[in-house]
């Protein structure tokens, strides 16, 4: 049997950083030869992804990355099954590494696509090779899940535990405004459905001004002023009923509504992306 030196053993541990004891069993199976390690360690992975493919992953966090200038962001959403791997330095130092790749790099419409890719300096490791290490290491089910990335007048905000992200886009060209992440920190309290009153359904607006007609009607309004009494009302419903953005009251000052706010800044909305995750 082929010698197991301390030096080999530690050598394999700084390349997969999975504990020693692995390391040295795997060197010993290989007969001393790191690169059958290696491969003999990522067998491993597959089964460990196997064994706990049906576990639920109701933790995780979104990370998001920008440009300094306002003009691009990115986000990754990572699930996993634990809190502590949740918060834990390996999945934040590796969806800090996705998002930052996402941002910079040549892009992705998928998770699939993005692990797929390979890191500046990373010498041919993928993504994926990285993600295969750390679940071998933690054994625990680690999804990446949704991926964006959005140019534009953008702003970001993600809740303290990292459950909860938006990126929100407004049209104009006073990109880093404040007012564009107080909006985004609005979306992620208020939740509104659409962003502006053009984005909902015609059908749905309809049965809206007919419900309200009808209900004018039957207080005895009579016919030529029930189409003011409908209008007016349809902006409670924009607000209220239909979760309409631009027409909320705005929550850090609800004096004005949302698009009033962002007026001021000179920008209006146009589209938002709320994640919580694993929804």
């Amino acid at each position: 049997m082929a010698e197991i030196t301390a030096a080999a053993v530690k050598a394999l541990r700084d390349r997969t950083g999975l504990p020693m004891m692995e390391c040295k069993r795997a060197l010993v199976e290989a007969g001393g030869d790191p690169e059958k390690a290696v491969e003999i360690m990522q067998e491993k992975v597959g089964k460990v992804i196997g064994k706990r493919a049906d576990n639920a992953t109701e933790e995780g966090r979104v990370f998001i990355a920008g440009k300094d200038d306002g003009s691009e962001v990115a986000a990754v959403e990572i699930q996993c099954e634990s809190a502590p791997v949740a918060t834990g330095e390996d999945l934040a130092e590796f969806g800090s590494a996705l998002v930052e790749h996402l941002l910079n790099g040549p892009g992705a419409s998928s998770a699939e696509e993005l692990l797929s890719q390979s890191p500046a300096g990373s010498e041919g490791q993928t993504f994926q090779d990285i993600y295969e290490v750390m679940v071998n290491k933690i054994r625990e089910k680690i999804v990446v899940g949704r991926v964006a990335r959005v140019q534009g007048t953008v702003g970001t905000y993600v809740h303290h535990d990292g459950k909860t992200a938006v990126i929100f886009e407004a049209e104009g060209d006073t990109k880093n405004a404040p007012v564009l992440r107080d909006v985004a920190m609005h979306i992620a309290a208020m939740k509104p459905e659409v962003t502006n009153v053009a984005d909902l359904d015609e059908a749905v607006v309809q049965a809206a001004r007919e419900r309200l007609s009808e209900e004018a009607r039957a207080t005895g309004k009579p016919e030529n002023i029930i189409s003011k009494i409908v209008d007016g009302r349809m902006g409670v419903f924009y607000r209220d009923e239909a979760g309409v953005l631009a027409e909320q009251p705005f929550a850090k000052d609800d004096s004005k509504t949302v698009s009033q706010a962002l007026a001021e800044s000179g920008l209006k909305a146009k589209s938002f992306t709320l994640w919580v995750l694993g929804n």
